[in-house]
């Protein structure tokens, strides 16, 4: 009896993106890192080809967020007070693959820090590490648009993946990431239809959709994460069928989206049963990041050193 053939056949390839720029490309980065190429789904590699591993940026901010709980906070150590040492910290005892940025200072209901001492943090971190760099403005569009030029031109020449541009700010990014040669996060608030209409914008506004990186607003475990698994894995196999819109590699903000749920910050006198939050938060936020890897996330960003620890682990394993 014939056995028959069920493997899927993709008529299509995901995009590669290489972040960062070495010296003979004209930026100071001593590596540099390709996300996307694969021709399969993740794990399948008896289907198709996945060149390059899913990669982990280590979460740096350049405020301490007051959100975040003693757990978090007391397993960063002192270096939380200086993002260039914390980035440090984090390529040499962590090993992250590069370094996430988030603007938080920038917010104008925080501190309201003005665009100079952004863009002067942005270079204070290029210049502690020489791994690629992300960066994220602080969610409020209209000091982002304020605040992300001019970060941008201090990282210029670096190849930066900078974030995010969405359905209303899409020209302004467009502009900066083209004037200074970095790329771009396309956002999307947990909607399929958006995403891609976000990427349509990005391409009639003249940036490279090769330039861009997709990413929805990202779920924590237990709060949405289902749907959201489903919009990566759909936008995935979208882009793999031949939807060149869609055939993009995609971030899960993980870290910054984990720490703001109960699981993540509630003691064991709130939650009892549940285990000591210690162990628990950075599980959950390694939890949360192993799900979106198998839903395809080419990029994952996270905070705890213990969950880093363990979703390296977690990369290396899917990748045998």
């Amino acid at each position: 009896m014939e056995i028959v053939d069920v493997k899927e056949k993709w008529s299509n390839v995901i995009n590669a993106i290489t972040l960062g720029a070495t010296a003979a490309q004209g930026g100071t980065r001593g590596k540099t890192v390709t996300i996307g190429g694969q021709s399969t789904l993740p794990g399948l590699t008896f289907e198709g080809e996945i060149p390059n591993k899913p990669a982990v940026a280590g979460l740096i901010t350049d405020v301490v967020s007051e959100d975040w709980p003693d757990v978090l906070k007391d397993s960063i150590g002192d270096v939380i007070n200086s993002p260039a040492e914390w980035a440090q910290k984090l390529v040499e005892e962590q090993k992250v693959d590069m370094i996430c940025l988030k603007l938080l200072g920038a917010d104008p209901n925080g501190q309201d820090l003005p665009p100079d001492a952004a863009a002067a943090t942005v270079k204070a971190v290029l210049e502690a590490v020489d791994v690629p760099l992300i960066f994220w403005g602080c969610g409020d569009e209209d000091k982002d648009n304020l605040v992300l030029p001019e970060c941008s031109q201090a990282a210029k020449g670096e190849n930066c993946l900078i974030g995010a541009a969405t359905e209303t700010n899409y020209r302004t990014m467009a502009a900066i990431g083209q004037a200074d040669k970095h790329k771009l996060i396309g956002e999307a608030p947990v909607d399929i239809n958006i995403a891609k209409q976000v990427n349509i914008l990005l391409a009639d506004a003249g940036f490279d959709l090769n330039d861009v990186v997709m990413c929805q607003v990202t779920a924590a475990l237990g709060y949405g994460f289902e749907y959201v698994y489903t919009i990566f894995e759909r936008v995935r196999m979208a882009g793999l069928k031949g939807d060149k819109q869609m055939a993009l590699p995609q971030i899960a903000n993980v870290g910054w989206e984990v720490w703001k749920v109960k699981e993540a910050l509630a003691g064991e006198d709130q939650l009892p049963g549940w285990g000591k939050l210690a162990e628990r938060g950075p599980r959950w936020e390694a939890a949360t990041a192993a799900g979106y890897l198998q839903a395809g996330a080419d990029l994952i960003t996270l905070a705890h050193p213990d969950a880093i620890k363990i979703t390296l682990e977690t990369i290396e394993e899917m990748s045998k």
